[in-house]
Parts: C-alpha cells; sequence; structure tokens
C-alpha cells in the first residue's frame, strides 16, 4: 500500500494511522502535541548539505532526487526502519510548502522503485 504524505502543518486525522515525521529539522512552530507525530526519522530525510543546496536554489528537483536516491541508497538502514513503520496505516508528513516538488514525495517514488525491482 502507497503511504500517504501531507503537510505536518496541516490538522492530524483518525485517517492518518501512524504519523512518521520524515524531516531532519523539527517543524519550525509547531508544539509536539499539535504535530502529533508518532514517529521522527530524521536519518531518511536529505542530508543538510543536500537540503541547503536545494532550497539554495542551485538545482533542479531532478537532479535533487537524484542526488537524494543516492543518500537512501547509502542508509539502508534508516529505509529498512522505515519500511518497518509503514506496516499498517500510515502517513508521512513532512514541512515544505510546496505539495508537489519535496523529499517526502520523492522518498514515497523511492520506496514504489524499490519494490517494483
Amino acid at each position: 500500500m502507497k503511504p500517504r504524505i501531507k503537510r505536518v502543518y496541516d490538522a492530524p486525522e483518525a485517517s492518518d494511522g501512524k504519523r512518521i515525521l520524515v524531516d531532519r529539522l523539527w517543524p519550525r512552530g509547531l508544539t509536539k502535541e499539535e504535530a502529533a507525530v508518532d514517529v521522527w526519522l530524521k536519518d531518511v530525510a536529505p542530508s543538510t548539505e543536500l537540503r541547503r543546496w536545494y532550497h539554495g536554489g542551485n538545482g533542479s528537483w531532478t537532479e535533487f532526487r537524484k542526488r537524494y536516491v543516492a543518500e537512501l541508497d547509502e542508509n539502508p538502514e534508516a529505509v529498512s526502519r522505515l519500511r518497518e513503520d509503514l506496516r499498517g496505516k500510515a502517513t508521512l508528513v513532512y514541512g515544505s510548502k510546496d505539495p508537489d516538488h519535496n523529499h517526502a514525495r520523492a522518498l514515497v517514488e523511492y520506496l514504489e522503485a524499490e519494490t517494483d525491482t
């Protein structure tokens, strides 16, 4: 089952199931109660260097995804932990404002591609 993704700033819903934060940094302005995060997996988030490179306007979405996939490939333990946490109903939550170009979406694509092989 494909995990849902949504902004951590959107109101939690019962249909979210386990809420897994996949950001390296805690979302600004949210308390733990407001975020309603069950698991925080910093290690599946893009590295600080990659995040700064992309958000600094230095690269394309395509190149970001390529570099992020390389980071995920180098961290199989974190990806394995994420797969375990995704058993059952779960939602990946992220802080980015862009619903189409964010690492949570790239992460779901990565997990799907890994499953297809």
